[in-house]
Order: C-alpha cells, then sequence, then structure tokens
C-alpha cells in the first residue's frame, strides 16, 4: 500500500503472508485504511516540523534585524536590507546570513 498525501509518497506499507492469497478484499481494505492513517500521521509531522523550522528562522531573522538597527542606527526594512543584500551577495539563504549576524554582530562582508 503506498502512504501518500495529495502527491506526495512517504513510502509504502508492505504485508507478507507465507501462504500464497493469504489477503482477500477485506484485508486489503483494513490495510488500504491503516496506510492511510500511517500517511496522515507522516504528513501532519512534517507539517508540523516545517512550521516550527518556519517559526525558528523568523525568530533568527528578526534577531539579526535588531542587532543591526541597534548597531547600524538603522530602521527595521533598511537591517532586513542589509541581509537580504548579502544573501544574494553570497548566494546563501537569508537565514544563514541571519544565523551569522546573530553570532558575530556584523553583516558578512
Amino acid at each position: 500500500m503506498r502512504l501518500f498525501a495529495e502527491e506526495r509518497t512517504f513510502g509504502a506499507l508492505n504485508v507478507y503472508s507465507t501462504q500464497p492469497e493469504a489477503y482477500d478484499e477485506v484485508d486489503v481494505a483494513l490495510a488500504t485504511v491503516f496506510a492511510t492513517h500511517a500517511a496522515i500521521a507522516i504528513e501532519s509531522a512534517h507539517r508540523e516540523r516545517d512550521l516550527e523550522a518556519r517559526a525558528e528562522s523568523r525568530d533568527l531573522v528578526g534577531r539579526a534585524k535588531g542587532i543591526l538597527m541597534t548597531r547600524q542606527h538603522v530602521t527595521d526594512e533598511a537591517a532586513f536590507d542589509m541581509l537580504r543584500r548579502a544573501s544574494q551577495r553570497l548566494n546563501v539563504k537569508l537565514v544563514e546570513v541571519a544565523d551569522r549576524v546573530n553570532y558575530t554582530g556584523e553583516v558578512p562582508p
């Protein structure tokens, strides 16, 4: 049974038997229900993980902006623009630049 949600496949539920033709239609239906529940649980765990990562990234960027606003005496928008430009110039994700600012207190050269 395919474990999937929408178009995304997470894996498969494989059922084996030592007997040939061991499973009837009811067994297949029960396996399908179990596979559906498993896929929903996996999708929910992925969604929760993604939301936590986004919240953590947002907090990291917010702290970096605060550091830049304090040290460079710039507005919120200007601090974000500094992070964005550094991200583009270095060809790294914005959150990586923000992490570096949080660690060093400076925008990467």
